[in-house]
């Protein structure tokens, strides 16, 4: 259980705070969805078998940088919230992470 993590607000994916990043060119829309699908993978993957404390912040970190960079913000704010747990909560907190992507992946697919 994770008791430190809250729930967020945030939208799944903001197209408006993306659109304005990339000028409305969707070509350079679906790159950098792309780049953050494929960051997140890396992310969870690190989260998996974190090696130390400092991986597994670096991991939570890193992945909410790339999904707010997109508009990615309730999986970022998750990613904010793992970031802090204790050891004892990452399995859990990795599971909330691994959720949030895969809502964020939808939210993602219906951009079009």
């Amino acid at each position: 259980m994770i008791v430190a993590m809250k729930p967020t607000d945030a939208p799944l994916f903001d197209t408006a705070h993306l659109a304005r990043y990339t000028a409305g060119d969707p070509a350079l829309r679906d790159e950098l969805l792309t780049l953050m699908c494929d960051q997140a993978r890396r992310c969870l993957a690190i989260m998996d078998r974190p090696s130390d404390p400092a991986s597994w912040r670096a991991a939570c970190h890193t992945l909410k940088g790339a999904a707010r960079g997109v508009g990615a913000f309730a999986l970022a704010n998750v990613c904010d919230e793992a970031e802090i747990q204790p050891q004892a909560a990452w399995a859990g907190a990795r599971l909330a992470v691994a959720q949030a992507f895969r809502e964020t992946e939808l939210a993602f697919a219906d951009a079009d």
